[in-house]
């Protein structure tokens, strides 16, 4: 099972960053992605979906730090969904990307940023993802195509799709 959502776009606004009792910090902000399209009259239209973006620890605090509203920014992470009662006790929900990766892609302005060109890729946005090698992202290795040559789809029978 595969629970991974992968988003570029633009920043909404800034993080909005909050340090926990217990040490941990978090920080909020929204990505705006947009889609164009043509509608039946062949008249270009555009989509705007916005996505609430939560990183923690380490993450949290390069966000505070690098992250500017309409700043480009290419992420990862996991879909979430939370429940709670607000303060009329009706129960609400809310879906959120808890982001385990970022990069800043550019900025809306052309400001540079701290030593850096302020695009992809720069050193700055350089982290290294859960494992401990050196590239920025795991080179997926290819798939060893089927053997069974007995005339039917039988390794395509247990895609999820």
């Amino acid at each position: 099972m595969v629970n991974r959502v992968i988003l570029i776009g633009n920043l909404g606004r800034d993080p909005e960053v909050r340090r926990l009792e217990n040490g941990a910090v978090v920080a909020k902000f929204s990505v705006a992605t947009n889609e164009n399209y043509k509608d039946k009259s062949g008249e270009w239209q555009s989509q705007t979906e916005w996505h609430d973006v939560v990183v923690w620890r380490s993450l949290a605090e390069r966000a505070e730090q690098q992250l500017k509203k309409g700043g480009q920014i290419y992420l990862e992470g996991k879909l979430t969904h939370r429940s709670w009662k607000d303060q009329e006790g009706n129960n609400r929900r809310t879906t959120e990307v808890v982001a385990s990766y970022f990069r800043l892609l550019g900025r809306k302005e052309g400001g540079g940023g701290s030593g850096g060109s302020g695009y992809f890729p720069s050193t700055e946005d350089e982290v290294a993802p859960t494992n401990t090698s050196n590239t920025s992202a795991p080179t997926p290795t290819p798939a060893a195509p089927p053997t069974n040559n007995n005339g039917g789809g039988a390794a395509d029978d247990d895609l999820p799709f």
